[in-house]
């Protein structure tokens, strides 16, 4: 590969230069949603740094198969494996039975994904289309002598394992326990948690199963152990998360792998930062939800969001406000005039090419030689950036520089080369650059900047600057070069 990947390891608390467990191939699993309410803009953070590795990893030219769960059961209101289940409870609330709301929630988190360009998993594996493989994973860490049952389940013992707790940096027996109810008093060690968890006797569950323990459903932490060695294999390169999966959900990943197979289920873990809003963390149980929808209700493209979190590292928490959001819609306008304006200068430079005029519009040497060179540097820079522990900010920083020196004289630059290095950077940034159009200027418009040209060209410079101001009016702007001129709207928004 022309640009090492360096990242983050949670695992070792250090940045590593990745290295594929086989060469050519990353097999990738990332944590996916509780499908028990919408998707909101902290989940999708999340999401959209994830899809920004995998871009990487893919215009590196790796093969990548990616996994995502989705939980559809046996998530609990309390991380003390105690409670309701969380679709359970959701679906009384909503007057619908569990399987409906898991399928209707599901739809709109995929929904979602799609409207911030976010690429699809290879594979969406639902916990409850996966019984059978978690039962049978209990059976295997129950044959290693790592259970046992309690009143209210099959519960894994943490105690069996010097370096639980490993991602944290707090070993075993250094963790505070945490307040608990009577029924969690049972389990032998503060972090044992649940793996088979016991349908109450006094009412039955809408999800629940047969097993060899009792009627129950499996515990939150046994679907992504059993779902990802199942289609990546007992060790694979990446596992994702946001930053509140590593206490809990993940070390218990890695203690349900390492009972059976001694390794930590995963060689990189990545974990990203929370989304806040004000002092508290945007979060379904603090009915805070943003979700793109309200998004678009007030007039943003999505894309605009996704912008948003690249103007944050990935790893620190970002704090989201409305004034934020605006200038990064700003932003994108900014982007897309761009593009817009190298392509009407390339639709213009092929059009007097093809004419031969003499004294015609051309683009100069140094735009075919000179600066070349240039947009090579920013595609190094910027590509560099994202490969040093996906540094979007810098990314960005660099992607703005290059777009004002074009700006201070844009006739320097083959537009075609440099069309083309955006749609390359494109790939990672995902904002559909390549489905901007040239600018269709209405006949009215076009009308009055003709004849403020006509004007101008005779040094009318008072008549020419009433037209100007019309056009203006109109909701265009004009940019005049030595013999042609661009016209571009105040707004634009390419959702």
């Amino acid at each position: 590969m022309k640009y090492p990947l360096f990242i983050f390891n949670t695992l070792t608390h250090k940045v590593e230069e990745f290295q594929p467990l086989k060469p050519g191939n990353v097999r990738m699993y990332t944590c996916g949603p509780t499908v028990n309410n919408f998707t909101h803009i902290g989940h999708l953070r999340t999401y959209i740094m994830e899809d920004v590795l995998k871009r990487v990893l893919l215009t590196d030219g790796y093969r990548v198969k990616h996994v995502l769960n989705v939980t559809d059961v046996g998530h609990l209101t309390s991380d003390e494996d105690t409670g309701e289940d969380k679709i359970e409870k959701q679906a009384n609330l909503e007057s619908k039975n569990a399987w409906e709301l898991a399928e209707f929630y599901t739809n709109d988190f995929l929904s979602n994904l799609k409207k911030v360009n976010i690429i699809l998993p290879n594979i969406i594996c639902p916990a409850t289309k996966h019984i059978e493989e978690q039962i049978n994973l209990i059976k295997k860490i129950e044959e290693r002598g790592f259970t046992y049952i309690i009143s209210d389940g099959v519960y894994f013992d943490t105690s069996r394992l010097s370096d639980y707790g490993i991602l944290s940096g707090v070993q075993q027996g250094n963790q505070k326990p945490t307040e608990r109810i009577e029924v969690a008093q049972e389990k032998r060690n503060p972090n044992d948690f649940a793996l088979w968890k016991f349908s109450p006797k006094d009412k039955k569950r809408q999800m629940e199963w047969p097993s060899p323990w009792g009627i129950g459903f499996p515990g939150w932490h046994i679907e992504c152990a059993a779902m990802s060695m199942k289609y990546l294999g007992d060790f694979f390169d990446i596992h994702c998360g946001g930053v509140d999966h590593i206490p809990v959900h993940h070390a218990n990943e890695i203690a349900e792998a390492e009972a059976i197979t001694g390794k930590h289920l995963a060689k990189y873990w990545v974990h990203f930062g929370l989304l806040v809003l004000g002092e508290n963390k945007i979060s379904k149980s603090l009915g805070n939800l943003i979700r793109i929808k309200d998004l678009e209700e007030r007039g943003y493209n999505p894309l605009a969001y996704r912008y948003y979190v690249y103007t944050v590292q990935y790893r620190k928490t970002a704090t989201f406000s409305w004034e934020a959001l605006d200038a990064c819609q700003a932003a994108l306008n900014n982007l897309f005039a761009f593009i817009i304006k190298a392509k009407q200068i390339q639709s213009l430079s092929k059009t007097k090419k093809s004419s031969q005029q003499e004294n015609s519009f051309n683009i100069k040497e140094t735009g075919e030689l000179g600066n070349q060179e240039k947009i090579k540097k920013f595609e190094d820079d910027f590509l560099k950036s994202v490969h040093d522990d996906l540094d979007m900010p810098k990314a960005l920083e660099i992607m703005w520089n290059f777009i004002r020196d074009y700006n201070r004289n844009p006739l320097e630059y083959d537009p075609t080369n440099v069309l083309n290095a955006f749609e390359k950077i494109d790939k990672i940034l995902a904002f559909d650059l390549e489905k901007i159009k040239p600018l269709k200027v209405p006949p009215e418009v076009q009308k009055i900047a003709e004849k403020r040209w006509e004007l101008k060209q005779q040094k009318q410079w008072e008549e020419s600057d009433k037209f100007r101001q019309q056009i203006e009016e109109l909701g265009y702007t004009i940019e005049d070069f030595q013999d042609f001129y661009l016209i571009s709207p105040h707004k634009i928004n390419n959702s």
